[in-house]
Order: C-alpha cells, then sequence, then structure tokens
C-alpha cells in the first residue's frame, strides 16, 4: 500500500444499526512519522452487540528494528491503540514489506483476534488484503498481512474530490461482490470505512481488515449483514458527494448540516448519477426506502449486487481529446535570420515588408526566373541519368571490386545482435503468492522440454484482478542494451501479453510503475519476440505476463488460464 493508504488497521466503527459517527484522534508513531493515520473511535457502544471497555493491559515494548519469529522485521509503528499496536515490517524470508498487528498474549481480545485473523486467511478471496500469517509466540499474538505498496485509501483519492460515476460505480460493484462472498462463508467486516477501501494502480478496489479490524476493537452486531451494508451505502455516498452521510465529521470529509436528516446525494451535490444517488439510499438506514422512488431497501450485500446488476451499466468517460499545439513560426521563417540580437529593454522597429513586383518589369523578371530553374531542373535531370547509364555499362566485377574496398575501407556496417548471458533469475512476486519459484532455472537452461509454469486461474485471459501479473526478473551479469527477448511458450492461445521492465535488482526496489519499459507484444501461438521499443541499458531485465490464455489439463496442472515459459533468450 502506498504510505497513506498502508496503515495497519482503519478507522471508524461500523458497527450496528445506528448512524457511524466518531471523533477523530491521533494516533502515535514510535518517533518514526506522527499523524500516520486517524482514528475515529465511537466511545459509546454501537450496534446490539457494543464495544469493550478499553483494554487495561499494556502494549508490548516493541521497537524498530524488532524481529519476531526470526523473520519479520519491525520497521515502523503507524497505529497504537487499545493495548495493540500495528506495524510496517519486513518479511526478511521473502524480502517484501507486510503489515503486522501485535497485542499481549493475555489481552481479553487476542483469542477473538486470532480466531478471526485465521478464518480471514481461510477465505483467500484475492479481492481482501490477505493475512499471511497468525501466531501465539513469547507472550505475545501478531497477525500478519499484505502490504500493497501501488495502492491508495478511498479516504486519499476523495481529498480533491468526489468520484467519476464510473469510478464510484466500480468502487460499489467490486466492494459490494467482495463482502457477499465473504458473508456467505460467515465472515463480516463490520470496520467497512475510506480507511478500509484501497484502490491499486491496475483499478481494483480491495478491502483490508476483514473481521481482524472489529477483533482488535472488540466490535460485534447482531446484525452484521445489515451493518456491512449500510457501511458500504456510506462509502458510495462519500464517493458521489465527497461529504460523510451522518452530522459529524470523520474521514477527512465534512458531515451532513444538523437537523436536516439523511438526504439523498443529488440533493446534497448537482450532477450527481441519478441510479448511483438512490442506490447509495437504499443502502443506508432510511426506513426501507428512497423518498422518490420508493424502492425496498437493501438489507444484505446479496440485495446491495442484485440491486446493482438491475441498473444499466455505466461506461468510463470518453478519452479527452487534446487539441494539437498551434503552429509556431521559427526566427528563420520570420526573416530574423543573421540580425543582431535587440538590446533588452530597446523596442525594434517594425520593418515594412518590400513591395510586390506588381509591375510590367516585375513581372518580366518573374517569368524570367521562372524559365531558368526549369532549364536548370532539365540539365540536372539529363546529367543524372547520363551518369546512371555509364555505371550501368561497367563490367559486374568493377561492381563487386569497389563494394569490397569500400567494407575494406571500414564503411558502414549493421552488426548482427548477439546473445545475452543470463547469470541468474529471481521469480518476482508483485502481490499474493508466488507461482513456482523454484522452477525459474528451467527458463533458461537450454532445454525446452523444462518450464516455469503460473498457477491456474478461473477468469482471464487478464491476471488482473486476481493479480496485476506474474514474472521473472533475470540478471544478466552487467548492464546491457536490450533489443529483443525471444520467449517459448508451453501453451497457445488467448492473447499472451509479454512486457520487459528495466528492473534495479533481482529483488526489485519499487512496483512494476516505477520500472523503465523496454518493449510489449502479444501472441496467440507457443512463441513470442518482444522488441525493444527504446534503447534502455540494465543488468536487470522482469519479463511480466499479464494476460495467458485458456490452456487444458497437463499433468497436475487443471484446465484453465495459465501460461507456462520454456525457454528465454536475450538479445543486444
Amino acid at each position: 500500500m502506498a504510505e497513506r493508504s498502508t496503515a495497519a488497521v482503519d478507522v471508524a466503527d461500523n458497527s450496528g444499526d445506528e448512524p457511524l459517527t466518531a471523533d477523530a484522534d491521533q494516533s502515535t508513531a514510535d518517533g518514526v512519522a506522527q499523524n500516520r493515520e486517524r482514528d475515529t473511535d465511537n466511545n459509546e457502544a454501537q450496534g446490539s452487540g457494543g464495544t469493550e471497555s478499553p483494554e487495561k493491559a499494556s502494549p508490548p515494548e516493541l521497537h524498530s528494528g524488532h524481529k519476531l519469529a526470526r523473520r519479520y522485521r519491525l520497521e515502523e509503528c503507524v497505529t497504537r491503540l487499545d493495548g495493540f499496536s500495528s506495524w510496517r515490517a519486513v518479511d526478511e524470508k521473502l524480502r517484501r514489506a507486510v503489515g503486522v498487528h501485535i497485542l499481549p498474549a493475555d489481552h481479553s481480545r487476542a483469542r477473538s483476534v486470532l480466531a478471526a485473523a485465521r478464518s480471514s486467511a481461510l477465505l483467500g478471496d484475492p479481492r481482501f488484503v490477505q493475512v499471511l500469517d497468525a501466531v501465539e509466540e513469547n507472550d505475545l499474538v501478531y497477525v500478519v498481512h499484505e502490504w500493497l505498496p501501488d495502492a491508495t485509501e478511498l479516504t486519499t483519492l476523495l481529498a480533491p474530490g468526489p468520484l467519476e460515476p464510473h469510478d464510484a460505480y466500480q468502487m460499489v460493484s467490486q466492494v459490494a461482490s467482495a463482502m457477499a462472498a465473504a458473508h456467505r462463508e460467515g465472515l463480516a467486516h463490520l470496520r467497512l470505512n475510506p480507511n478500509a477501501v484501497l484502490r491499486t494502480s491496475s483499478g481494483q478496489w480491495r478491502i483490508r481488515g476483514l473481521a481482524v479490524n472489529a477483533a482488535l476493537r472488540g466490535i460485534t452486531s447482531d446484525t452484521p449483514q445489515r451493518t456491512d451494508t449500510e457501511a458500504i451505502g456510506a462509502l458510495l455516498y462519500a464517493g458521489l458527494t465527497q461529504r460523510w452521510p451522518y452530522e459529524n465529521d470523520a474521514y477527512g470529509l465534512s458531515g451532513l448540516p444538523k437537523d436536516v436528516g439523511l438526504i439523498a446525494p443529488d440533493q446534497v451535490r448537482a450532477g450527481v448519477h441519478r441510479g448511483l444517488s438512490e442506490l447509495s439510499m437504499r443502502a443506508l438506514v432510511n426506513d426501507g426506502a428512497t423518498a422518490s422512488r420508493h424502492e425496498s431497501a437493501c438489507t444484505t450485500p446479496e440485495e446491495l449486487v442484485k440491486a446493482i446488476g438491475e441498473m444499466p451499466r455505466i461506461r468510463p468517460p470518453e478519452p479527452a481529446f487534446t487539441a494539437p499545439p498551434e503552429y509556431q513560426r521559427t526566427t528563420y521563417q520570420q526573416g530574423t535570420y543573421g540580425r543582431p540580437a535587440p538590446h533588452p529593454g530597446v523596442t525594434q522597429p517594425m520593418s515594412a515588408p518590400p513591395p510586390p513586383l506588381q509591375s510590367r518589369t516585375g513581372r518580366a523578371l518573374k517569368w524570367a526566373v521562372s524559365a531558368l530553374l526549369i532549364a536548370a531542373l532539365g540539365l540536372g535531370s539529363w546529367q543524372l541519368a547520363d551518369a546512371l547509364m555509364d555505371q550501368s555499362n561497367k563490367p559486374d566485377d568493377t561492381n563487386q571490386t569497389q563494394t569490397t574496398d569500400d567494407n575494406d575501407k571500414g564503411g558502414d556496417k549493421v552488426k548482427a545482435p548477439k546473445t545475452l548471458a543470463i547469470k541468474g533469475a529471481r521469480e518476482y512476486v508483485a502481490s499474493g503468492d508466488a507461482q513456482a519459484p523454484d522452477d525459474v532455472d528451467l527458463t533458461y537452461d537450454g532445454d525446452s522440454s523444462t518450464f516455469w509454469r503460473t498457477k491456474r486461474y478461473n477468469e482471464g485471459p487478464t491476471l488482473a484482478p486476481y493479480k496485476p501479473g506474474v514474472g521473472i526478473v533475470y540478471d544478466l551479469g552487467s548492464s546491457q542494451q536490450i533489443s529483443t527477448a525471444s520467449i517459448g511458450l508451453r501453451y497457445a492461445g488467448n492473447n499472451t501479453t509479454v512486457k520487459l521492465y528495466a528492473a534495479d535488482g533481482l529483488s526489485p526496489s519499487t512496483g512494476v510503475d516505477g520500472m523503465t519499459e523496454i518493449g510489449t507484444a502479444t501472441t496467440n501461438g507457443n512463441s513470442l519476440t518482444v522488441k525493444a521499443s527504446k534503447k534502455v541499458k540494465s543488468q536487470y531485465v522482469l519479463l511480466w505476463i499479464t494476460a495467458v490464455p485458456n490452456a487444458p489439463s497437463d499433468g497436475y496442472s487443471g484446465a484453465g488460464y495459465k501460461q507456462a515459459v520454456t525457454d528465454v533468450t536475450f538479445k543486444g
């Protein structure tokens, strides 16, 4: 997650059926950063289950550089509240950033946090930020989760203004579908707010803190589906209006005017999409209907998904056409070539253009000049033709000798591309699990029968939203200029798409968006050649696959969307 969107615990109380309001308190950051995340807990109970009183157990004394399980090195504390703390950390085994929640093992919520984390991890839905580990060790309970470097919180996205209708439609569609899937497995969020919803660079919306964030705060609800549905309605309301749909300000958003009640988004801001406005009112606490259409309320995420499906699809806006810049005449064309530069502050008089040749003498002069030009062109053409005929009459061996002499004198030669040696490789994991990290060496072992294969996906050919892509970083031993990459593929069909990027190491320090693209290509066959679109020199090259074909089952791999790389050759 981008730094502003990477706080380990998001920050509003969404439990119960009452309006969700809270006061914002600053969290502390262990001497590294202040106000990294705002926290808006309500001191009063919310929903039928309410919240527990603030935990009396003191948080463990931890610091930057402390290691958990000899693996997770704590880097920065982003939240410290109610006896637990949340950190940005580094998984030294897999060399990637992670988030960690930590609380004492004797904390009254420790058991519920462990149970919630393990249940969330079993869901395995890529639309949620994944729980990677949940452990009790050395009088501590800690939960490790994904850290998305390319994601931005909805809170940050709303800072400059409301969302475009298409973005708001995508957000509510993806969030509602994800929460419907979670509730089918018996999991609720109960703290769904603008800090818990993230948008990745590929446009996918993801939810963090499923079940875990509520367990950390001791939040429960007798109507969890209604609670989460109302929270989704509040998210949509905020996305359409840049206002929080309750009287209190929260998440950097202004609340509604007091004593006015809940009014529809299209009455708060002009130009709001009518269908989305009504959808948000159906999801919020609204006595079961909108004032204008009297449609039934949506009380579960499943009903909300059905209501979204009945709406006309909102298409993305057409790209704006940018007019080309007005043609600028150069100083030479304006007649200033060769003139001395004017002194600063001195106004240069405008010189009058010479009078046109409109007299009888002027017309005669123009005809004479035209005739001379025509004669010169004719003479030049005749001389050129005569020279070409003389050259064609020379013996063939003379021409051959001349060519040989030119080459011997070091004339221009086209250098044949050379094959670049691969010194090593490592799988690059942008998010989620690795594909087959132990098989990357098989892609350059010279044996076309061996391969590195991706996992099988149920939908495609584009890997998103499951993953932004999968790939391998190759080490060329030294900085090289790459001209082409030849890639052997195991499966044909369905537009396999491969991109090449210049990376800064076998474990790149930036995401794909921070790398320099070398080239891209798409194929339906068993081989692919990616040509460099620009001159780039790099020791490390990322082969990045963003789309895979629908392939049949083979060996231990079932049928589905997948691809395997058999041979990779770089030339420069």
